[in-house]
């Protein structure tokens, strides 16, 4: 054991724990032979849909030291977001991580508070921090890490805290102590998420048609580019979906999160459908402004509720 490593582990988990998140493990940088397999099929067979962001940079996706020269060490950190409490159950549905602040927001800025604390302590590095929003496969990075394995509706799973977890990856050039990788699928027979999934998204392997999922439909898509198969299966929800992660029994371990720009915004809750049916644009930039509502905008917002309010008239 290097004991200028080991020194240099112990500050990034003491940063990571200083910082709010959950979790922490470090893999090697290296190219992610197998997922980039994967990868390459899954977008061949059009799952990703209209996200043609998804093709670019396949090279990036695949190799962290092609993102950050003389990577050695990939850093991931994971966020609980689960709420302390939920919006009314009858009334429109918006998916738990968008219930507070835009995560992209909050947990960007502690990744470059993360990096400016480690150069203070262990010397000048080179890193770039990633919060979904980058070519980076942030799920295979956490299972190298040892955090936990991808469960059948596509999301990471931890035994102690289920998926409703943020995941940020910090890319960097110091060598460090690697976590041994996540080796057990925990899965086992259950099949709640893939019998759950109104639109039949979950597909067998843990093969996820993005196509075909409510986040995608509610968020990705403009109104004439709905498929006629989405009419009649987004129940109520109006922005992203938590059907497959609220029917995981892993999910039962969920605890509430601690980090205070993920608390609900009281509309958030407290709204009813008549509520959000009568929100103006001038409304929907006061509330919800700084939440990830905003990258459906006002406009996504009423197309999806006119889309459930059509379902709820057919049905």
């Amino acid at each position: 054991m290097n004991p200028v490593e080991a020194k240099h582990t112990a500050v990034v988990k003491q940063l990571a724990r200083a910082l709010g998140f959950d979790y922490c493990g470090i893999a090697r940088a290296t190219q992610l032979s197998e997922d980039a397999r994967r990868l390459q099929a899954w977008l061949s067979k059009g799952y990703h849909g209209t996200m043609a962001y998804m093709e670019r940079y396949f090279d990036l996706r695949i190799d962290p030291r092609k993102l950050v020269p003389g990577a050695k060490s990939v850093i991931t950190l994971l966020m609980n977001y689960y709420p302390a409490q939920k919006q009314r159950a009858d009334g429109y549905q918006v998916a738990k991580y968008a219930y507070g602040e835009d995560y992209h927001r909050v947990i960007k800025k502690k990744l470059k508070i993360f990096l400016k604390s480690l150069r203070e302590q262990v010397g000048e590095i080179e890193g770039r921090g990633f919060v979904d929003s980058g070519p980076v496969l942030e799920r295979a990075w956490a299972v190298r890490s040892g955090l936990g394995w991808i469960g059948k509706n596509g999301n990471l799973l931890t035994r102690r805290q289920g998926s409703f977890l943020f995941i940020a990856t910090l890319i960097t050039d110091l060598q460090l102590e690697y976590d041994d990788p996540f080796a057990r699928d925990y899965c086992g027979s259950c099949t709640r998420c893939i019998d759950a999934c109104p639109t039949q998204a979950i597909l067998p392997d843990k093969v996820i048609d993005a196509s075909r999922c409510i986040s995608y439909y509610t968020i990705e898509l403009r109104e004439h580019m709905m498929p006629a198969e989405a009419e009649g299966k987004w129940q109520n929800w109006i922005f992203g979906c938590d059907i497959c992660q609220d029917v995981c029994p892993w999910n039962r371990f969920s605890k509430p999160a601690t980090e205070p720009a993920f608390t609900p915004l009281p509309e958030i809750l407290n709204f009813r459908t008549a509520d959000w049916e009568r929100l103006t644009e001038e409304k929907f930039v006061e509330i919800f402004g700084r939440s990830a509502l905003k990258r459906a905008g006002w406009q996504g917002l009423q197309r999806n509720i006119r889309m459930v309010k059509v379902e709820k008239h057919a049905g």
